[in-house]
């Protein structure tokens, strides 16, 4: 017998805002960390309430990345409506600040037929996006990025690193001076702006930063596993990713290694098995190794967050969230 009560009526459901047009409409955010369940969770409450799902997943909004990102399925997505997932090309720039603005938008068309709609995810600074919101950090120009990349492909690390420090000490001074994704984005920011990046980062401490209102109430709700379970479901995915293609994957991606969707657990290390470097038994092993450093990290971010309300799996069920409606 099933565990899930039947589809309700979306509609009847309560919510509470203090203004805007969607009052009586509620998001719930359903997070937690990689191979949790959100996805199977995800796709049984949508169905339970009648409503589509708003993915906040950072990679699988990427086409191309459907093996290494555990994206939802053909077969899922026929099940329920899905957005965010495969609509952009692995070239194509994107971030949390767009990801907000899309995101509100698309719900203020959406409720305009629910009043409930599921956000599910583990990118942290996505769903804090949505969320709270992000600091307005300008729209990289494709001339400023590309100048810069090509530098980097020239010069090396080292010239920009300099020229960060002249510009902007105050982020040069705590920043991971190795993360060369995070070095090419604060000068991109300073290029676009002629303001230092760190001006634009006062979200960095959640808790000293008030969140921007939002015309629609916010439910988070948060899965978590013993530690245990947790660690052998991401190994079996893995196990099962690699039986499903995963390596195909990455070799037909390999001439766009240097795009930013692909700075990613798992192509990195497919990569390296593709260069020559390493075998692919290591690889897979360190593709485990370093998914379950994420989870961590994933868990350490979201516990920093009060209103999250966590329910432990396997033994919660759909019935905890819909009491918690």
């Amino acid at each position: 017998m099933s565990p899930f009560p039947p589809p309700i009526d979306s509609t009847a459901l309560p919510g509470s805002v203090s203004g805007g047009s969607s009052v009586g409409k509620t998001l719930i955010v359903l997070l937690g960390p990689t191979a949790v369940g959100k996805t199977t969770y995800s796709l049984d409450l949508a169905e339970a309430l009648g409503c589509p799902i708003l993915n906040a997943d950072s990679r699988q909004i990427y086409r191309d990345l459907r093996i290494g990102t555990a994206a939802p399925t053909a077969e899922q997505q026929a099940r329920v409506r899905h957005y965010f997932v495969g609509t952009l090309n692995i070239n194509e720039y994107y971030s949390a600040a767009r990801y907000e603005a899309d995101v509100l938008a698309l719900c203020e068309e959406l409720f305009h037929d629910h009043n409930t709609l599921i956000l599910s995810g583990g990118s942290m600074m996505y769903i804090d996006a949505v969320c709270r919101g992000i600091d307005d950090i300008p729209t990289i120009d494709n001339e400023v990025r590309e100048h810069l990349r090509q530098r980097y492909e020239t010069e090396g690390l080292q010239p920009l690193l300099a020229e960060l420090r002249l510009l902007d000490p105050e982020y040069y001074a705590q920043a991971d001076l190795r993360n060369t994704r995070r070095i090419l984005h604060a000068l991109e920011v300073c290029y676009q702006s002629g303001c230092p990046f760190s001006s634009f980062r006062s979200a960095a401490n959640f808790h000293s930063v008030t969140p921007k209102q939002r015309p629609f109430r916010i439910l988070k709700v948060g899965l978590r596993r013993q530690r245990e379970d947790l660690f052998q479901r991401i190994n079996s995915r893995v196990d099962q990713m690699m039986a499903d293609g995963f390596l195909d994957e990455a070799r037909r991606l390999l001439p766009y290694r240097q795009e930013n969707a692909l700075n990613t657990v798992g192509y990195k290390e497919l990569f390296q098995v593709l260069d020559g470097n390493w075998e692919l038994p290591f690889a897979v092993e360190r593709i485990k190794k370093n998914t379950r450093v994420y989870a961590k990290k994933q868990m350490t971010w979201f516990s920093r967050d009060p209103s999250i309300h966590w329910l432990d799996l396997p033994t919660s069920t759909l019935s905890s969230i819909l009491a918690l409606l």
